[in-house]
């Protein structure tokens, strides 16, 4: 009996000093909303810089064969008091896309023979932060795809 009674003791004493500690964080930090608003983004000034004539592979999906090549032209935009450093750092750019482009296959259409634009967007999105380091591109915009 007097081990039940210990334990119900300590369980007890245990959920008091637990939603005791609760009510006094609630206290000192306040209430917060559960769909609170992000701070909004200070408006950043920015510049396209653009890419000319990328050769890319068309790799097929299913197989994973090479059906042809595409040449790319896209523009990166990018804060405008970076956008001299990115225009530099362009052929590191071109490397990381040239390293997942043979690994992604972007062939869409009948016969695998058009590019998939949205693949190549995320291809390039994500070789972005390899070149130029996490959040400098805020978007990229395929202005013209040709087959070569």
């Amino acid at each position: 009996m007097k081990k039940i009674l210990f334990l119900a003791i300590v369980m007890l004493s245990g959920l008091g000093l637990g939603g005791a500690a609760a009510f006094g964080t609630l206290v000192v930090l306040g209430p917060r909303p559960a769909h609170a608003a992000p701070a909004p983004a200070a408006e950043v000034e920015t510049a396209f810089v653009q890419v000319d004539k990328l050769l890319a592979p068309l790799v097929s999906p299913d197989e994973g064969r090479l059906t042809g090549y595409v040449q790319f032209q896209f523009n990166l935009e990018v804060p405008k008091d970076k956008s001299g450093e990115v225009a530099k750092r362009l052929p590191l750019l071109l490397h990381a896309i040239n390293m997942r482009t043979f690994r992604t296959p972007m062939a869409a259409g009948k016969e695998g023979l058009l590019p998939s634009l949205e693949q190549f967007r995320k291809v390039v999105e994500a070789a972005a932060p390899e070149a130029f380091g996490a959040g400098v591109v805020r978007k990229v915009a395929i202005t013209q795809a040709t087959p070569a």
